[in-house]
């Protein structure tokens, strides 16, 4: 794995915070079977076994408790890969959100399939919400 050391300190952290708030967990984080090196090792055949290439903080840390929380997860093979991370930037509420580029907009128009009409006589279906996935 060819993980960065901002990744490894990114789980380390969080494992930590864990630790510290949830004393049932505690314990889990000092088994001398379990390590960090191996947590990410984990992380990364998880991730290799969906498919999908972007996940949500939430669904990276989950997996990390679960190595630690679960004993029959034993020692992970190396797998060759690449880890970026992201780092949250803080909530700013004085600033005008960053607007969507122009390009992004007419691209996803253009790919957008045709309208069907519907059959003549036939009554028009009702137009549902866009969603951010629509724009």
């Amino acid at each position: 794995m060819n993980g960065s050391e901002k990744f490894k300190t990114r789980i380390g952290d969080f494992l930590k915070e864990k630790s510290l708030s949830d004393s049932a967990f505690a314990p889990m984080l000092e088994k001398a079977s379990k390590n960090l090196d191996n947590c990410l090792k984990y992380i990364i055949a998880e991730v290799k076994k969906t498919g999908e290439c972007a996940f949500d903080d939430s669904e990276i840390f989950d997996m990390a408790v679960r190595y630690y929380n679960d004993d029959t997860i034993g020692e992970v093979p190396e797998i060759r890969c690449r880890v970026m991370t992201d780092q949250p930037q803080k909530a700013d509420l004085f600033s005008a959100p960053v607007p969507v580029a122009q390009n992004v907009v007419e691209k996803n128009a253009s790919t957008a399939p045709a309208e069907v009409l519907p059959a003549k006589g036939t009554p028009k279906p009702a137009q549902t919400a866009l969603t951010l996935f629509d724009l």
